[in-house]
This record gives C-alpha cells, structure tokens and sequence, in this order.
C-alpha cells in the first residue's frame, strides 16, 4: 500500500495554527470535513481522543499520528499537517510535534488501518526526510516528497 492511495492534496495542511493536540486534531478534521471525506466531524474528533486516551500517538522525533476507527468514513482517510512552531502532543519524548498524519479507518477494517501505519512509520524513517516535510511550503511539495520516497 501507498499512502499517496489515501491522500488527496487537498488534505494537507502546512500551517497548523493550534498549539494544543486538540486543536490540531480539530484543524485537520475540519479540512477533511471540508473535502467531504468524513461525514461527522464530531464523530471523528470524539473517536481520536478516545484513542488518545488510551495513550498518546505523539510518537517522538517530533512526529505525532493521531488515529481511530470511525463510523464517520467509509474508506480509509488520511490528512497531513505541519506545525512550524510545534504541537504539544503529550509525546512519548516529550518534545513537540511538528508533523501531524490523521488517520481514520472505518469500524471494522483492521488490516488496512495497521497497514497504513506501518506505511507512515516507514515513510519517517529516512534520514532527513521528516525535516523536508516540515519545511515544505505547499500540498503539492509534500506530494512530492512522498512521491520520491516511493521512488526511491
């Protein structure tokens, strides 16, 4: 699987205003709203905190991969954002977030929900790669990025 399958340009965001978790969580949940790839976006938000609740998914290095199962989708739905100044995530490191990938699946679609995680890990894994995503000034550059990675 590639992530670029469940990525609409669209949904990407290289300006995340809010400071706090919920609020980013509520920023990308809004552009996903907004491009009509969730149908509640109350849902949505309720579903990831629950799954926040369970622990955090700041996962370190400044990488934060906010997801749940949701009724509010019907396919696997994925939005990105960068924070410049950083994100309090509640990350396992303590430090920041500055990378964001919402990810929401529907109720019973295990395998491709942990698949497009493992795909997310992976894509972050690169040296220098995370830094290229922050410091992207559009959609279509973190396309790119995520393209080369493919292509690499």
């Amino acid at each position: 699987m590639s992530l670029l399958e469940i990525l609409d340009k669209n949904c990407i965001k290289t300006d995340i205003q809010s400071l706090d978790k919920l609020g980013s969580i509520q920023e990308l949940t809004e552009l996903l709203f907004k491009n009509k790839k969730i149908s509640d976006k109350s849902q949505v938000i309720n579903d990831v905190l629950k799954r926040e609740a369970k622990g955090s998914t700041g996962i370190g290095k400044g990488i934060g991969v906010p997801h749940a199962k949701t009724a509010a989708v019907s396919k696997l739905t994925l939005a990105i954002g960068v924070s410049r100044e950083g994100v309090d995530f509640t990350s396992i490191d303590g430090k920041y977030v500055h990378i964001l990938f919402l990810l929401l699946a529907p109720p019973h679609s295990a395998g491709p929900h942990v698949e497009a995680l493992s795909e997310i890990a992976r894509l972050i894994t690169p040296p220098g790669i995370k830094e290229k995503i922050k410091n992207a000034s559009s959609s279509e550059e973190i396309i790119t990025i995520i393209t080369e990675y493919y292509n690499s």
